[in-house]
């Protein structure tokens, strides 16, 4: 291995010795000698089949087949998710006709950034990832499963059916995606018109027009953000079938592809001989494969919670210091929309997966030996599927990228450090994606520019209060104040500021993800705002520094002037209130910072196991 990869891989362990041992204490408790629902009552029993065919009723009265379970993030309003709605059905007939049983178990809520990005419902949107947590663990709670399949593709939804499935870590689990959409209206394109809507010079037609010829079919969104970052991390950490992460909805292969999870799962259950629970799978060695698979493709910066959240549900602890330590040796050899002009289906025609893993293992970026649902090794996962004669089949995957502009090797990358820069100093810890910064744009010294709320930006931006040299600081954007929602609408405009020769950045407790691209952005700074004795006391004109290159995030106030000033208040109106946030606060209230993951299920605290 990559000395740093073995280093970092080493800290974590040494670091998470006793929570992970309780960890694996735990889930072997948990074990059940035959099917799970061994354990039930009669009376339970029946009430788990009373509304099966009498074939299912008859298997699951009986001790010797596999129950798997189908948690799926399905509604027919998201692009992404709106092709499971056949996926019940094509799953039932074939663990059917693999000896095994399937039931429909739960599913959970899925919102959309997209849709709700500078609404009142954004608020709601990291939230959303515990309460799928919670809505998972209900629907497996009935202890009727011996086995799980996961449909769920955008951005908080993976994460929180993962914690749960931890949660659930006696149990074996395979993540089932459901592909992009193919490619529309290029990126480059829709970023210029929603740029000139932004300085006036496009109306909301055109814009309207741009926006649906690029969200146009059943798909996830075909840009780099978090939804194809999850696939891409969940398939490095060996929890879905290889090659599976980018074929298109509605084809013969994603059926093909379907089909074969859904029959994978029964050869891991405790009724097989190749019991693999997905809490012993996922290894230490998984979950940094999964942060260099992150850094090298310049995936979203959402991972940097998401990633934390789910190590400590598997009793890891892993930090920003170990994204920054992975980062610093991980070449960037994708360039995927915003941090380059390709979609991600260019990526998959260039190579995909398979040559993305591969070209990493010979670097010695990845673990090699680390179990996936596919068995022990991850060298299986530089194999592509396709299908011959209608039949599933991995082949070797490209030894070489077919578009070098898309997908490079790791020892021609495109950058030599991976996508993601962890800054600190007296205003806190924070992360700048750095992936996609054009040359010389890494560094920026300027006078802060303080406002509390999106609103208040769009205002400062229509006066023209913005146009010089700035760093706007948008705070009150944290977990705690109103859920940490993403700041996606603030990108254009800050594009038009730079466009017009300015030097602007952004310090924000809030959240850009994938819409992080030219535009310097410290992100996720914690302590957040309500927390942070310095973010809540800068002013306009105080100078501020961010240095993505030496790791800098510094406000020039002696501190002898910071005690003298008051610290700002959240805004007392616009938080908290309608589109169903007051139903929320219970939760909001326990978040642990953006670095311990922003979670929260652990009443404040820093692990499950505290």
């Amino acid at each position: 291995m990559h000395p740093v990869v073995a280093e970092v891989t080493d800290r974590i362990r040494e670091r998470s010795t006793h929570s992970r041992d309780l960890y694996l204490e735990n889930i072997e408790k948990s074990r059940i000698k035959g099917p799970q629902r061994g354990v039930l009552h009669c009376g339970n029993l029946a009430h788990g089949f009373a509304a099966c065919a009498k074939q299912d009723k008859l298997n699951l009265s009986g001790m010797t087949k596999a129950n798997i379970a189908i948690i799926s993030a399905y509604n027919d309003m998201l692009s992404a998710h709106q092709p499971y709605l056949h996926y019940p059905s094509l799953i039932k007939e074939a663990i059917s006709a693999a000896g095994g049983i399937a039931q429909f178990a739960a599913g959970v809520p899925a919102m959309c950034d997209g849709i709700t990005q500078g609404q009142p419902g954004m608020e709601l949107s990291l939230l959303s990832r515990d309460v799928i947590a919670m809505s998972t663990a209900i629907g497996l709670s009935h202890n009727m499963f011996d086995g799980g399949l996961l449909l769920g593709i955008c951005d908080k939804i993976v994460p929180g059916l993962l914690m749960a499935a931890l949660s659930f870590g006696h149990l074996p689990f395979i993540f089932i995606p459901a592909g992009p959409m193919p490619s529309g209206i290029s990126n480059q394109e829709k970023a210029r018109i929603r740029q000139l809507y932004a300085e006036g010079k496009a109306d909301r037609s055109a814009l309207l027009k741009a926006e649906a010829a690029s969200y146009h079919s059943p798909g996830t969104c075909t840009f780099y953000g978090t939804a194809n970052s999850n696939q891409l991390v969940i398939e490095t950490m060996g929890l879905q079938l290889p090659g599976s992460s980018f074929i298109n909805p509605n084809t013969p292969l994603r059926d093909a592809l379907t089909r074969y999870a859904a029959q994978q799962v029964l050869a891991l259950t405790d009724l097989s001989e190749g019991y693999m629970p997905i809490g012993q799978l996922l290894d230490v060695k998984n979950l940094v494969n999964g942060i260099v698979a992150l850094l090298a493709s310049g995936g979203s910066t959402n991972h940097t919670m998401h990633l934390v959240a789910i190590a400590t549900l598997a009793g890891y602890s892993i930090n920003w210091d170990d994204f920054a330590q992975l980062s610093a040796v991980t070449p960037l050899i994708a360039k995927i929309y915003p941090n380059g002009d390709a979609d991600i289906n260019h990526f998959q025609q260039a190579g995909g997966m398979a040559y993305f893993i591969n070209t990493l293992l010979e670097a010695r970026l990845l673990h090699e030996d680390v179990d996936t649902v596919m068995g022990h090794g991850l060298q299986r996962y530089t194999q592509q599927p396709l299908l011959d004669n209608e039949q599933l089949v991995w082949v070797s995957g490209p030894s070489n990228s077919t578009n070098e502009r898309v997908l490079t090797s790791a020892k021609a990358p495109f950058k030599t450090q991976g996508g993601l820069q962890v800054v600190s100093g007296n205003i806190g810890r924070a992360v700048i994606k750095t992936s996609g910064l054009p040359a010389g744009r890494s560094k920026i010294k300027a006078p802060a520019i303080v406002c509390s709320s999106q609103e208040e930006f769009e205002q400062m931006f229509q006066k023209g209060m913005l146009d010089k040299d700035c760093i706007v600081v948008v705070r009150f954007q944290g977990p705690k104040a109103c859920g940490m929602p993403e700041l996606h609408q603030l990108t254009p405009k800050l594009g038009v500021l730079m466009d017009k020769g300015y030097q602007v950045a952004l310090v924000t407790d809030g959240r850009m993800s994938g819409a992080s691209g030219k535009v310097p952005a410290a992100i996720h700074v914690t302590p957040e705002a309500l927390d942070n004795e310095v973010l809540s006391r800068i002013e306009n004109g105080d100078m501020i520094l961010i240095d993505a290159e030496e790791g800098l995030l510094q406000l020039f106030v002696a501190e002898e002037e910071l005690k003298l000033r008051a610290k700002a208040a959240l805004p007392a109106t616009g938080f908290h209130f309608g589109t169903g946030r007051e139903l929320f606060t219970s939760l909001r209230v326990q978040f642990t910072g953006a670095e311990q993951g922003a979670c929260s299920l652990f009443q404040g605290k820093e692990s499950c196991y505290e």
